[in-house]
């Protein structure tokens, strides 16, 4: 739920509220308690979305290379994936085993 800011335009008392979008605007200022004088403050956001963003650098595929909307490193910065470490090579695949042998063709036991 958001935190809205108001103020009373009659003793000039400011106030936050957290409330529902959906709720009605209080009407009453709990100071001085003039009926009507409220009004809703507009206020800037408490938390600042700057930078490239979660999105963009850690989980948008973008063939091996991340962007930086921020612009963080120039031109010169180098794509994630050379900046990653060394990987190992992939081992071979072991051969297929050898087909076993039919029972039959062993000599019989004495």
């Amino acid at each position: 739920m958001p935190i809205y800011a108001f103020a009373c335009d009659a003793c000039g008392h400011g106030f936050d509220r957290l409330q529902k979008l959906s709720d009605a605007d209080p009407t009453v200022c709990p100071a001085c308690g003039a009926e009507g004088a409220v009004r809703r403050q507009l206020t800037a956001p408490q938390f600042r979305l700057s930078g490239g963003g979660w999105y963009e650098t850690d989980f948008k595929k973008d063939g091996d290379r991340k962007r930086n909307l921020a612009g963080e490193g120039g031109e010169g910065a180098k794509p994630a994936a050379e900046s990653r470490p060394d990987a190992k090579p992939e081992p071979a695949p072991a051969p297929p085993p050898a087909p076993a042998k039919p029972a039959g063709d062993k000599a019989p036991a004495a």
